[in-house]
């Protein structure tokens, strides 16, 4: 099987990406700079899941350490790159921007350099649904203008798209960039709100509803994202056989956005527990909502994501009490 690079691989999204295309037995490879943005004991438990496993292997790489990053990529020729890690979070860019300017903008030309230099069949890199801003074009569509970002967040991950546009213009190299919608599951990420306020709320504290709860977000399940991306590796950069640029992207989002107080209610209902909620004003760098058109990933790899939130919730629900030792 190929040999693939997965970047921020005790990262969410790339733990659950390793250990599936560990499954159908690719040769992955990952790296982590397992940074203390939040609990890197977490890290380690989703990564002590996969360590041992014969077609895994992981190292300590922060994609911001260019001669580490050419070495690795000097010495295993990778056919396929999953670039996952970033400085992810909205809020955290406002009181840290360059902790983001390090690691989505350096550390992504760090690896088209890689790409470039090391020559690999198909780059695939993490965006956001936050390039969209607060468009009132509904659904987002990725034909849509995206040139008004309201958080540095998003402006770095629309900088990755036009970085990597251009390198795949410049040196032939394919390349597919995907805005994710709201990802969440089991082993997510403590700084998401389904996470802190399931916490929150079986610690009997407040949660803190931003907008007064006039919010919508288009919540994605994380093996959904996870389908999506596998399926996407080995699509071919042409339609009906006409041989297209080779830069694309796609949408990966349930479209089905749901009401921030109807997800607290289906949270409650799971806990068996009322949430006592501190309604705030808007945030700054946050956005009303969120909603996914993903036509053109139904139409090319005909595949849509599916897991209601209900059932993705349940999930998670699950797993935190299970994994944080909770009887309610």
């Amino acid at each position: 099987m190929k040999k693939v690079l997965v970047t921020g691989a005790a990262g969410f999204i790339g733990f659950h990406l390793c250990k599936y295309l560990i499954k159908l037995d690719y040769d992955v490879h990952g790296i982590d700079s397992l940074n203390e943005y939040y609990s890197s004991q977490l890290k380690l438990d989703r990564l002590n899941q996969i360590i041992d496993t014969d077609n895994f292997q992981f190292k300590n790489i922060n994609i911001c350490a260019k001669d580490d990053l050419d070495e690795l990529f000097k010495k295993e020729q990778f056919d396929i790159v999953i670039n996952l890690a970033a400085q992810a979070g909205v809020r955290y860019s406002i009181s840290d921007p360059y902790k983001y300017l390090d690691s989505n903008l350096i550390g992504f030309v760090n690896i088209l350099e890689a790409c470039r230099n090391n020559p690999i069949e198909h780059l695939i890199y993490a965006s956001s649904s936050s390039v969209y801003g607060n468009s009132t074009e509904i659904p987002f569509s990725t034909k849509n203008r995206t040139d008004e970002p309201v958080s540095l967040y998003a402006a770095t991950k629309k900088a990755n798209e036009l970085l990597a546009h251009s390198y795949a213009q410049l040196y032939n190299i394919p390349m597919t960039g995907l805005r994710f919608f709201t990802v969440y599951g089991p082993y997510g990420r403590p700084d998401m709100a389904y996470f802190s306020f399931t916490k929150r709320i079986l610690n009997g504290e407040s949660i803190q509803v931003f907008n007064n709860g006039m919010l919508e977000r288009d919540f994605t399940y994380i093996d959904d994202i996870v389908l999506a991306i596998e399926k996407l590796i080995d699509l071919p950069f042409n339609i009906n056989g006409e041989d297209i640029k080779p830069y694309r992207l796609f949408n990966i989002g349930s479209n089905a956005p749901v009401k921030l107080m109807d997800f607290i209610k289906i949270l409650e209902d799971l806990l068996g527990r009322k949430a006592n909620m501190e309604l705030l004003p808007m945030q700054k760098g946050d956005v009303f909502r969120t909603y996914a058109d993903v036509s053109d990933l139904e139409e090319r790899i005909n595949f849509k994501p599916d897991t209601s939130i209900k059932e993705g919730l349940k999930h998670f629900v699950s797993w935190y009490l299970k994994y944080y030792k909770v009887n309610v």
